[in-house]
């Protein structure tokens, strides 16, 4: 029976993107990485990531130092009990300049070369297996190879599929939604089976042919290679159409609820300490000042050397004040 596997774009998606990343010390995990990916494979997904590498091509990191990155991804992730299988890598650009490396590839997304290699190499079914990315470009692979897609972006610059290339079958923030997105999935999946269970089975897609790999083989969890390079043009499959949800709707309940607790604490907190202004506090001092003018008039009042002038003053001071007091609780409200 062949594997089901979730692809998965490195930079942006699984860890922060630094631009070129040539040193493992820059690796850092995104929000949620680990937990996503435990629950990912709990659902008996293979966890299988595809990146285009072409830091390499451009002489910014070499093949050893990309390898060194690896191993410290999956050492972090080990930290957290979560894993991956295998890591396939594309390091050719068409603007290369370092001349080994400088070709047009079937390998570079948007291209599913990867994927294919992946599926041939690990004997996955494509049309049960998805693509997460942050990008078009790994849209676009996962859709021409097959697989169901999930745009994973915080970008605030993505508007949209450029002309001619696939929409993803869903949108989200990250990949912990990503992962939400797919349990749901699961869920109307097996309820639909459940009702259909009298139904003629629906024929399944064929996933498209693999192509060889010059990689060596490595334990399952600890393999990584640059994905082999292929003449032939893989034939595009057909996206499938799919509503997109929004990752509130394929979040659980006790998720839902929990992300509406913490909201509900951090908007008090704000509040707390919004309550403080230098307004305010200007306000309040004048209100003292208010105070000791008027103690001051009652003060001078009751004294028989007074003089009506100085009473005049006092109180005076006491109407101007006070009206500055009040200007500035209003200047409060405004905010």
């Amino acid at each position: 029976m062949a594997n089901k596997a979730i692809f998965l774009d490195q930079d942006g998606t699984l860890i922060e993107d630094a631009g070129y990343i040539n040193n493992p010390n820059q690796v850092k995990l995104l929000e949620g990485v680990p937990e996503a990916l435990i629950e990912l494979r709990k659902l008996g997904y293979l966890l299988v990531v595809v990146s285009n590498q072409s830091g390499i091509a451009r002489g910014i990191v070499t093949e050893r130092v990309l390898g060194q990155v690896h191993d410290r991804l999956k050492e972090l992730l080990a930290q957290k009990g979560a894993f991956i299988d295998r890591i396939y890598y594309c390091p050719y650009h068409p603007e290369a300049a370092v001349a080994r490396y400088r070709k047009e590839s079937s390998l570079r997304k948007p291209q599913p070369g990867m994927l294919l290699a992946a599926a041939k190499d690990m004997d996955i079914d494509l049309a049960q297996s998805w693509l997460i990315g942050d990008a078009g470009r790994d849209i676009e692979a996962g859709s021409r190879a097959g697989c169901k897609t999930i745009l994973a972006s915080r970008s605030l610059y993505y508007q949209g599929p450029e002309p001619g290339q696939p929409r993803p079958d869903y949108k989200c923030l990250s990949l912990r939604e990503a992962a939400n997105m797919i349990k749901q999935h699961h869920r109307s999946a097996g309820r639909n089976e459940n009702s259909a269970q009298s139904a003629a089975p629906v024929q399944e897609k064929d996933a498209p042919s693999g192509i060889e790999s010059t990689g060596q083989s490595e334990p399952r969890g600890q393999q990584q290679s640059p994905a082999p390079d292929h003449p032939e043009e893989p034939e595009p499959a057909r996206p499938t159409e799919l509503s997109e949800i929004t990752a509130a709707g394929a979040a659980t309940t006790e998720e839902l609820l929990a992300a509406i607790l913490e909201q509900l604490r951090t908007s008090h907190r704000s509040q707390m300490f919004a309550e403080f202004s230098v307004t305010r506090l200007v306000a309040g001092v004048l209100q003292i000042i208010v105070l000791f003018c008027i103690l001051m008039s009652a003060w001078l009042l009751l004294d028989p050397s007074r003089q009506p002038t100085s009473v005049l003053i006092a109180l005076g001071f006491a109407v101007l004040f006070q009206l500055m007091s009040l200007t500035f609780y209003l200047m409060q409200d405004r905010k």
